[in-house]
């Protein structure tokens, strides 16, 4: 489903180069439940986010269902990740004025899908996560557990393939972030979602099916369980 080829992205802090990246290589199949871990510095977020077309690389390629990312433009890959990614975030990231049903059902109302489709699916999803009930309070009433099960709705609803995660348990207790771990790989167990996480979370790394170890912007090992 996904292949990364030789990628190279650098940063540029004044007259420094700083190389994030140096010639990974990667394939990625549908369904698969994987971390990307390493120390600070490693190249782990920003592997990520140019999987999740956000960030621009150096050379290289990656792609994505026999897509290729670096012949996209800019609109063609808001478009490319609306219509076939999903991302939770370690700040959760979600809109403080809007309910868990509004922040979840904004994503359904960017694909111009009707208003009986939209809370349908939204309903569904929130009670799939463990939410029944709390739809309309907003983020400041809920813990940080139920802030992560929001986002997790927001990235599950539209049904993406793929869903991207950066540090997802970096602001959770130990046992609210087991509890977050146990709802994903449910949910890639039942869905077939292909869920790649950014972590240095031990428990995080203990729960991937494949765990690999970037240091220094390389590929230090890649272990499937």
């Amino acid at each position: 489903m996904i292949k990364v080829e030789n990628v190279v992205r650098n940063y540029h802090a004044g007259e420094t180069v700083v190389k994030a990246l140096r010639g990974v290589s990667l394939e990625i199949g549908k369904g698969e439940f994987l971390s990307i871990a390493g120390p600070s510095g490693s190249g782990k977020t920003t592997l990520l986010n140019l999987i999740g077309c956000i960030d621009q690389m150096d050379g290289g390629e990656i792609s994505i269902k026999d897509e290729k990312i670096s012949s996209m433009n800019k609109k063609e890959k808001t478009n490319f990740r609306r219509n076939n990614l999903g991302f939770i975030f370690q700040t959760y990231n979600l809109i403080p004025v809007l309910t868990a049903y509004e922040n979840v059902s904004f994503v359904l109302s960017l694909l111009n899908l009707g208003e009986k489709e939209i809370q349908d699916r939204t309903m569904a999803i929130l009670k799939e996560v463990g939410l029944e009930g709390m739809e309309h309070r907003r983020p400041s009433r809920l813990s940080g557990g139920q802030q992560q099960r929001v986002a997790i709705a927001r990235a599950l609803v539209k049904n993406p393939e793929i869903v991207l995660a950066d540090e997802p348990t970096a602001n959770l207790d130990s046992d609210t972030g087991k509890e977050i771990l146990e709802l994903m790989k449910e949910m890639n167990r039942k869905h077939k979602t292909t869920f790649i996480f950014s972590t240095h979370d031990k428990m995080v790394m203990e729960y991937a099916s494949r765990l690999v170890m970037l240091h220094d912007g390389q590929i230090q090992s890649d272990e499937r369980r």
